[in-house]
């Protein structure tokens, strides 16, 4: 009984935390578990009284993947409110900004957020619905993963092409009809990839101490800069006008619940691949899945943007035991904490059952505190000093980049804020700045 409800303890410490890094932008779930990481020796210490009562050092370090687990699962729902209200995503919410704040403009914030909770605990019952069989078709004894990489070059490359061959932003300034303007769309999309492309093969050779001895990662001043700060810079500058917020919840009829459940399906196998090829990240993830389903309104765009980010923070945590990888920040400081073993019989190993009883609880609680916390800011936001929030936003992420990366971190941080601002000054998907990602790692195949 006491190990099941210390799960539960550190589940919802977890999912607090999560809704902190959520709100927060450019405070993401890596960072709190590098964190996590570089403390674990003094948490095991203070957690020794817990000796007296059976539990081991083992499974307190459980209890800590427990808790990072839940902060990552708790991270994808939360947020979408600073995405739909402030438009300061991260790089996994970067593509719901559009479609959030012109529900925002039209007084249907609070609708966007509620949209955003049941794609993401669709993707929660889907992919746990999904995993046991995925598990014989990516490893033994189909081996899905290892046919993928042996033409894993070959994807990465056709990912990328197709996703600067679908953009469909036209560049007005070349004319408003014919075909130049979308071929200047297009166009302008590839330079923004292999800008961001060359921005990443920099930063790859340069080293990041944190002032203070946190563990420090190239990527997170990189990403924060790319798809963190321009859209506060952006809204600084234009100065929306933001109506009062309609608090209802959103009716759909059977036609909307049917484009629901098939955004939630196509949504969570693109967040699956995603969590399975390496450079890969929800925001592409989910232009292939809106590729896949066709045409879709903003509404189904966002379900199907949540679905993606939430089965792929689900799986990460699956595809350790598959294959032992580990495809974020969060899966490697679990992968460091544990010890993870091939998953190779019909039962589940037994640290994989703890894992997904923190997955489907924290996607469970995460869902009404996203409604909860959603509805609040709606009801309130008129109230909110705005620009002033964000330019308080703005100043928290340069103070958590010099934390952790110090004064170099600060000028990766800075170019990448000049590299992310030329996608919305251009008007093309701000998902081609994963040219930071993808260009290197073709590179390193090649």
């Amino acid at each position: 009984m006491l190990p099941f409800l210390l799960i539960l303890i550190f589940c919802t410490l977890g999912v607090l935390t999560g809704v902190i890094t959520g709100l927060l932008p450019g405070l993401h779930v890596n960072n709190i578990a590098l964190i996590l990481l570089s403390l674990s020796g003094t948490i095991i210490s203070s957690l020794s009284f817990l000796f007296d009562f059976g539990i081991n050092i083992e499974f307190i370090l459980i209890l800590m993947c427990v808790y990072i687990i839940s902060t990552a699962i708790c991270h994808t729902f939360i947020g979408i409110i600073p995405s739909t209200f402030l438009g300061a995503p991260d790089e996994d919410k970067a593509l719901s900004v559009l479609p959030a704040h012109s529900l925002l403009l039209e007084g249907k914030g609070y609708e966007a957020v509620s949209l955003s909770a049941v794609g993401s605990y669709g993707a929660i019952l889907f992919c746990f619905a999904l995993f046991y069989p995925l598990r014989f078709i990516i490893g033994d004894p189909l081996f899905f993963y290892d046919t993928l990489k042996e033409i894993l070059l070959f994807v990465l490359l056709a990912v990328s092409i197709l996703m600067i061959a679908t953009e469909k932003s036209k560049i007005n300034d070349f004319g408003r009809t014919g075909i130049i303007p979308s071929i200047m769309g297009i166009l302008f999309a590839a330079i923004v990839f292999f800008i961001s492309g060359f921005f990443g093969i920099i930063i790859f050779n340069v080293t990041v101490y944190s002032p203070i001895g946190l563990n420090s990662s190239i990527l997170f001043p990189a990403l924060a800069g790319l798809f963190g700060t321009p859209t506060l810079l952006m809204s600084l500058m234009t100065k929306p006008k933001i109506p009062d917020q309609i608090i209802d919840e959103p009716v759909l009829n059977k036609k909307a619940k049917i484009s629901s459940f098939y955004s939630v399906a196509t949504g969570s196998l693109s967040g699956i691949f995603v969590a399975i090829i390496p450079g890969i990240t929800s925001s592409i993830g989910t232009i292939l899945s809106l590729i896949a389903r066709g045409e879709s309104d903003k509404r189904q765009t966002i379900i199907t943007l949540s679905a993606v980010n939430t089965a792929c923070a689900f799986f990460v945590f699956i595809i350790m035991f598959i294959i032992l990888k580990g495809r974020s920040g969060a899966a490697l400081a679990v992968m460091d904490l544990v010890s993870v073993s091939v998953w190779k019989s019909l039962f589940l190993p037994e640290s994989l059952v703890y894992f997904l009883i923190a997955i489907l609880f924290s996607g469970f609680f995460s869902f009404f505190l996203t409604i909860r916390i959603g509805r609040l800011f709606a009801r309130n936001f008129r109230r909110i000093p705005y620009f002033l929030l964000i330019k308080l936003t703005i100043f928290l992420i340069c103070f958590l980049v010099f934390v952790f990366t110090g004064v170099v971190g600060l000028v990766v941080f800075f170019v990448g804020t000049l590299v992310g601002l030329l996608p919305i000054l251009w008007g093309v998907r701000r998902s081609h700045c994963m040219g930071v990602l993808i260009v290197p790692i073709i590179l390193y195949f090649i």
